[in-house]
């Protein structure tokens, strides 16, 4: 599995707008629905369920990285949408640190084993400091897009 496999190339936001933890998963699920990706009449039920599962514990993972994700009945196939805050944003993460880089993940409801796989997927590249530092410095999309597509290659 890459990660191109599910994130969509038009849900890549290089400049989130939104500064609270809500409005940044709200931008991301509209990210999507316009990519065609996610209906916009599931919209409020996609946003609820991450944030449902924002509630048993946050996905900031730290070094400031947000992974809010989501199973539901509402999406056919997994798919990811990613957003870069310039300014930061509180995720409630477990090292207290602002989150910078938001990969958003959604999920079939019965797709246990992908949307596990994915997360860890994520998870592993986001922990390289210089691809962190490297989309954190991306003004453009295309830019952000040619960085995972080489990240992608390496895993090969």
């Amino acid at each position: 599995m890459k990660i191109m496999d599910f994130l969509s190339k038009k849900a890549i936001i290089p400049a989130l707008k939104s500064t609270k933890k809500e409005e940044v998963i709200k931008e991301l699920v509209d990210a999507l629905i316009q990519a065609g990706e996610i209906s916009k009449s599931h919209r409020n039920k996609l946003v609820e369920a991450l944030l449902a599962r924002e509630k048993l514990g946050s996905t900031a993972i730290g070094q400031g990285v947000g992974i809010p994700h989501a199973k539901s009945e509402y999406v056919d196939k997994l798919v990811a949408a990613l957003g870069i805050s310039p300014k930061g944003v509180d995720f409630d993460s477990l090292d207290g640190e602002p989150v910078y880089i938001v990969f958003l993940l959604l999920a079939p409801q019965d797709s246990a084993g992908p949307h596990l796989k994915a997360l860890a997927l994520i998870s592993r590249l986001l922990k390289d400091k210089y691809f962190r530092d490297n989309l954190r410095s991306s003004k453009d999309e295309k830019v952000i897009l040619k960085f995972i597509m080489e990240e992608d290659e390496k895993k090969i």
